[in-house]
């Protein structure tokens, strides 16, 4: 029933106020009626039926008016106490009305500033109109005890009300927040896959550009070294299309359990088949490790293999004298890559430009790690790189970098 009554007044606010204003009208004629033994009702009823028709008129505009509807309807109930009525919650209730709406549209100061006076006043007059009897404690604890109940049902309304406007703020900040987050998550993984597709296809195809030139030019005078060339040509193109398939199953991925599982990703293990790929397109490649191999987390191993690729592609398609340096140097907490070629370079890759140097160096960052790549003084390009050994903070595997490095 009280629900329904909520809902009638949310929709039909006016009709509902009306309604009200007349019930306290109603109430306050009543209530002026209401006497004891001590306190005998006064014999002119008209001065009470007056006030009764102004506080409704108040009660009608305390949505709009809360300070104003208050004073009005404190005034004529200090009047009716004032002429020795009795403060019975009946003849209060316009006041507690009014009460009520201050305490829930105003702040607590205001409430503070207007509701403890009027409660004040309200019990100075009805304690000046009759002598000190039986009904003391009505005239004055009663009304005051009156008087704070809808202060109190009005501030907790407020509080109710603030709370429901900051969930739903929380709520819809918590849903531009969800719909942010996805759509970060979306760009995060269309440029792993944009580096994956990058590293994958654009190693492979210079590799197969390289062997097929190759074979081509050795075709006629040295063909058994052709055919050796060519038939590595075949492995080049069957690793790029199995990377990519791999890669592309991403996108085709939907997690059920009979999808079929995706190509396991490269590491540091397939290293000797990147190196014999990179020999047979004409690059020589020297592998150096110091140190004890330590284990990496999957992440950090693809990292270091697609480094070496793309540092090793680089070095391919700009190195003058077609060979190429890998050291591998494993310390207690990181892996510092490095990959050079020696002799001028014929054409430099432009520093920060281009997709696979940044590739590079998104990959890198994104395990926290670090890279730098640049011509050297003596000639050549290199690419350095330092990994931690599992994922953590840049600084803290910056940190682990020997000195000459850092």
């Amino acid at each position: 029933m009280t629900s329904h009554l909520e809902r009638f007044a949310e929709r039909h606010p006016h009709l509902a106020d009306v309604v009200l204003a007349l019930a306290l009208c109603a109430c306050t004629v009543f209530g002026a009626q209401i006497s004891t033994t001590d306190s005998p009702a006064p014999a002119d009823p008209w001065p009470a039926r007056i006030l009764a028709l102004v506080c409704g008129a108040a009660v009608l505009k305390a949505r709009s008016h809360p300070r104003a509807a208050l004073l009005v309807t404190g005034a004529a109930a200090a009047v009716l106490t004032g002429l020795g009525h009795l403060p019975s919650p009946l003849l209060l209730a316009p006041v507690m009305a009014a009460l009520y709406w201050l305490a829930a549209l105003t702040d607590s100061a205001t409430t503070g500033r207007y509701g403890y006076p009027t409660m004040a006043v309200l019990v100075a007059t009805s304690l000046s109109a009759a002598p000190l009897g039986d009904d003391f404690m009505l005239r004055s604890m009663g009304t005051m005890l009156w008087l704070l109940l809808p202060l109190s049902l009005g501030s907790l309304s407020r509080y109710r009300r603030a709370y429901l406007e900051s969930a739903q703020a929380r709520a819809a900040h918590a849903e531009h927040t969800r719909e942010e987050e996805a759509q970060l998550r979306v760009t995060q993984e269309r440029m792993r896959i944009a580096r994956e597709l990058h590293d994958a296809v654009a190693h492979h195809m210079a590799l197969a550009n390289a062997q097929a030139g190759t074979a081509a030019h050795l075709a006629a005078t040295r063909p058994e070294q052709a055919r050796k060339i060519l038939a590595d040509l075949v492995g080049t193109t069957s690793s790029a299309l199995l990377e990519l398939r791999a890669t592309v199953g991403v996108l085709r991925q939907t997690g059920a359990p009979q999808a079929d599982p995706l190509e396991p990703t490269p590491g540091l293990d397939r290293l000797p088949e990147l190196v014999a790929a990179c020999e047979s397109a004409g690059l020589t490649v020297t592998v150096t490790t110091e140190g004890e191999p330590r284990r990496l987390s999957p992440g950090v191993d693809l990292t270091a293999y697609r480094i070496v690729q793309e540092a090793l592609t680089n070095a391919k398609k700009h190195a003058s004298n077609h060979t190429a340096r890998v050291r591998l140097t494993y310390t207690h907490a990181c892996l510092l890559i490095t990959v050079t070629n020696d002799g001028p370079a014929v054409a430099p890759p432009v520093l920060g430009g281009g997709y696979g140097l940044m590739g590079m160096r998104e990959r890198a960052h994104s395990v926290g790690g670090d890279l730098r790549a640049g011509p050297r003084p003596e000639g050549g390009f290199e690419v350095a790189a330092v990994l931690p050994l599992q994922p953590r903070t840049q600084t803290e595997a910056l940190a682990d970098r020997p000195e000459g490095d850092r």
